[in-house]
């Protein structure tokens, strides 16, 4: 965990979820490689060259872009893939419950989160497969609220993303605590913005937020 900065009028907590709010890596791995398997067979080619396609984008966009790393979404947009595409695929293909299970710690931890702080989840994904992920680890209703891919159609980071979670949970962006995994997409603009910041490796680390906040 790294502590990027934590506002002194905190009131809304946005939480990234993918590899933030579960740590399951064989199902981070699925929720991308079953979209590349899946454009692999509509354009008739192999799943290898679509992964070495994408990688390669990705790697090259990173050293162009001073190291910054780019979302599934958009890197998907540069091979044709629009947004409501890549809306539909995610909605038809992601299963969160055939690898994840209720967290029992989670659950506390956020139920004590609840009583202070206002949370959201900005994710990259549509509104429906994340709340299937949130369901499946038991936290639906501690979390009721989602930005996904099909609220703005745009991907994580984009600014408006950020500053409508700020706006659905009536608070400042100065007043608001970004969490997620990747820091070029959950954490640097919403430092920009005068949110708060905090890089987890996994739920590992939210486990400690009742200490910490």
């Amino acid at each position: 965990m790294k502590i990027y900065r934590i506002p002194e009028n905190l009131k809304t907590i946005i939480f990234d979820i993918d590899s933030t709010l579960y740590t399951d890596s064989k199902y981070a791995f699925e929720q991308v490689d079953i979209q590349l398997r899946y454009l692999a067979e509509k354009r008739n080619t192999t799943t290898e060259a679509i992964r070495k396609l994408v990688a390669d984008f990705r790697s090259e966009y990173s050293k162009n872009n001073n190291g910054k790393k780019i979302s599934l979404g958009n890197t998907l947009t540069h091979f044709g893939v629009s947004i409501e595409d890549s809306i539909k695929m995610r909605e038809n293909l992601l299963e969160p419950k055939e690898f994840l299970k209720r967290d029992e710690k989670l659950i506390s931890v956020l139920s004590e989160l609840s009583k202070k702080y206002k949370m959201i989840c900005v994710t990259n994904n549509p509104v429906l497969p994340a709340f299937k992920t949130l369901e499946a680890i038991g936290i639906e209703k501690l979390i009721p609220d989602i930005i996904g891919l099909d609220t703005c159609h745009k991907s994580k980071p984009d600014p408006e993303i950020l500053l409508l979670a700020a706006r659905k949970t009536d608070a400042k962006p100065e007043e608001c605590l970004s969490v997620g995994d990747r820091y070029d997409i959950d954490l640097s603009l919403a430092l920009e913005l005068g949110m708060g910041g905090i890089l987890v490796t996994g739920v590992e680390d939210v486990y400690g937020f009742t200490e910490i906040l």
